[in-house]
């Protein structure tokens, strides 16, 4: 069985969608609808942006969705028997089944952008990865930081966790696990501490916005972020399930060896950059099959 998995937030850069723009009628046609809709150029944003006005959150999510769901919508090799999605990504992974619509997605996705850096600008945060632990052994450290809020974000693949949290509470954990034996204890270039408590104060506006789109039962398998152990297919649960990952961790190692246990054999990433692919190899180290793709250069 084939699974096609999306890409989030972090692989944007400057110049992503161009090639796809000038040389697809049926993409541009969908990038010129999401400028539309967006109320303002996000193309430009995309192909000329500078890389930090690109990074901020209101502009990677929507630049991120575009990128990969005009991939799936305009490619005859998109055929898939399952998807996933990491993060941001979950919510193209639902517009590829068709639970969603393209306009429906897009507005979702830049209503998420600008609540989520909204809430990261209220509460200074950031996040880390930690290489070289177990899940629970990073999750014994962070029990004892009473003081911050710093917990796990994102279970990526074995040996590999991402965490969340305030600025001093990134510091003092970084600290404690390589303390603990962390091989490294990375700081990543976001702009918050997604799937934390941080992103509490955004839930009821985001809640309102997934109340104003219709959902419908996905044409094919979808795994989510928070309910990794099965495909789900009712509307109303995967609504809640959007939900609870703004503020809930990134179940994706979990999510990838469910999709194995399953019959996933072959995993093809979309997305402007290859991120995924590695972990899913780390994640299962069987006999599967992974690739990418993107239809453009990274320069």
């Amino acid at each position: 069985m084939k699974a096609f998995i999306f890409t989030g937030q972090g692989s944007q850069f400057p110049g992503m969608g161009k090639e796809l723009y000038e040389t697809d009628d049926l993409a541009n046609e969908f990038f010129e609808t999401a400028n539309t809709k967006l109320g303002y150029s996000i193309t430009d944003l995309m192909f000329n942006g500078e890389k930090e006005t690109l990074r901020q959150t209101k502009y990677a999510q929507p630049a991120i969705y575009l990128n990969s769901i005009i991939i799936a919508k305009t490619r005859r090799e998109f055929n898939p028997d399952m998807v996933a999605g990491h993060s941001l990504g979950e919510i193209t992974a639902l517009v590829s089944s068709r639970a969603l619509s393209f306009g429906d997605g897009l507005k979702l996705v830049a209503k998420r952008g600008e609540l989520m850096q909204r809430a990261c600008e209220n509460t200074p945060s950031t996040m880390a990865a930690v290489l070289g632990l177990e899940d629970e052994e990073i999750e014994a450290v962070l029990s004892t930081i009473k003081d911050d809020i710093v917990v796990p974000a994102n279970y990526n693949t074995v040996g590999q966790l991402a965490i969340s949290g305030t600025l001093t509470g990134i510091e003092k954990a970084s600290e404690l696990l390589k303390e603990a034996g962390a091989r490294r204890v990375i700081k990543l270039n976001v702009a918050g501490a997604y799937h934390s408590p941080i992103m509490d104060e955004i839930k009821e506006e985001f809640a309102q916005a997934l109340d104003s789109v219709k959902f419908k039962k996905p044409r094919t398998l979808v795994y989510q972020n928070v309910q990794p152990y099965e495909p789900v297919s009712d509307p109303e649960q995967i609504k809640a399930n959007l939900l609870k990952q703004i503020s809930s961790p990134v179940l994706w190692k979990q999510s990838i060896l469910q999709m194995w246990e399953d019959g996933a054999r072959s995993f093809v990433e979309i997305g402007p950059k290859p991120v995924l692919t590695s972990m899913v190899r780390s994640t299962t180290g069987r006999d599967i099959t992974t690739s990418w793709t993107n239809m453009q250069a990274i320069t």
